[in-house]
């Protein structure tokens, strides 16, 4: 009989945040058998749990400060200790709860490097309600900021499981910059549906200036260091026009 609890996990930090939601990761906890999940606590109570090792917790107040842990579980129900306890504050604009639109957003960064002359973000995009969505209502935001002198940046698709020929990219300058972001790259789709409970499957872009000179992305809005997908929601989804994930810069 099993009766060893896994170690418990370390490392909770948090990836992003906005006024109604966190987003938060941890270093997997290892165990004699195997961990089969996790749990997340807020202010000592249960909110939710995950099979890996990320979590966005929302329907959050603004400018409010929270207190995350996390446990994990094996098979036989052994259950570890708690995390190192991690403080968050959500962010003061923004507004309300986190749209229920169906959709979610996952992102990675195929690019380590802050400061060189791409940003390079990986998306999928989620149908999370019950029904099929019509992709071409469908656009999601990466908000950046262009760096010096607000140059031309044009935006290319590398890889989309949906085709890239099947998407719309534009860049669109913000008439009025705001912390983290003074333009951003819509995503769209020219064609097709999205089931319930799939997601487009990974499409890869690269954003480049017109003459080539580097980016400084250490604070832009949409940028994380997540290197395997994980919730994105400083990538806004928009569903025939209507916010239905996430949050744009405020």
């Amino acid at each position: 009989m099993d009766t060893t609890a896994p170690t418990a996990p370390a490392g909770l930090t948090a990836t992003a945040k906005t006024a109604s939601s966190v987003s938060l990761t941890w270093t997997a906890a290892t165990d004699d058998v195997g961990v089969t999940g996790y749990d997340v606590y807020r202010d000592g109570t249960r909110v939710g749990s995950a099979t890996g090792t990320t979590y966005t917790d929302t329907g959050l107040s603004a400018a409010t400060a929270y207190r995350y842990t996390v446990r994990a579980r094996d098979a036989a129900g052994n259950v570890s200790a708690a995390s190192t306890a991690l403080s968050v504050t959500t962010e003061a604009g923004g507004g309300g709860p986190d749209p229920a639109g169906g959709l979610k957003v996952t992102y990675k960064n195929n690019d380590s490097s802050a400061t060189d002359n791409a940003i390079r973000p990986g998306l999928r995009i989620a149908n999370t309600g019950s029904a099929a969505v019509d992709l071409t209502e469908v656009t999601a935001r990466y908000y950046f900021t262009r760096d010096g002198g607000s140059p031309t940046v044009n935006a290319y698709c590398d890889y989309a499981a949906v085709g890239c020929s099947g998407l719309t990219l534009r860049v669109v300058p913000l008439s009025t910059p705001v912390a983290g972001a003074d333009a951003y790259l819509e995503i769209g789709f020219r064609s097709g549906t999205l089931a319930a409970g799939k997601d487009t499957g990974d499409i890869q872009l690269r954003m480049a200036k017109s003459d080539w000179s580097a980016f400084d992305e250490a604070d832009d809005h949409s940028r994380t260091t997540a290197t395997s997908y994980a919730d994105a929601p400083r990538v806004p989804a928009y569903l025939s026009g209507a916010l239905a994930w996430g949050a744009p810069p405020a």
